[in-house]
């Protein structure tokens, strides 16, 4: 499991609101790999990525326009950042998730939260800072 710490908080009650989201979407995932629940879990896997996706897809849409009206200066790098990791869910080979899937949630795991982490603590603190 992966528990929210206090520093992740930024201060954009929205924004650490919508943060904590992707975190639960992620333990669904994480509990998903656990689970002896289900033998195949292909379709479990699709649902939650395609969720993943999308809410992604709104919290950087709210997140960006959140930095524009306040003038973020490195704006662009940020946003291009939030493309790059759409762009990989888009990307994905479902067929790859079906002959490997525990193997691939597990990899979808460590993808998305260390980029989670890296992206709060560093990036999005930037934006934060006075």
């Amino acid at each position: 499991m992966f528990k929210w710490k206090d520093e992740y908080d930024l201060g954009v009650q929205f924004v650490d609101e919508q943060h904590k989201v992707l975190f639960d979407i992620g333990n669904r995932v994480y509990k998903l790999l656990k689970s002896d629940m289900y033998f195949d879990k292909y379709d479990r896997i699709a649902e939650i990525i395609e969720e993943l996706k999308n809410y992604a897809a709104f919290h950087f849409k709210e997140e960006e326009a959140y930095m524009a009206s306040i003038g973020y200066r490195k704006f662009l790098s940020h946003k291009v950042e939030h493309d790059d990791f759409i762009k990989k869910f888009e990307d994905l080979d479902l067929e790859n998730v079906d002959h490997r899937q525990d193997q691939y949630i597990m990899e979808l795991l460590e993808f998305v939260f260390k980029w989670i982490e890296d992206h709060i603590l560093v990036k999005d603190k930037l934006y934060t800072e006075k």
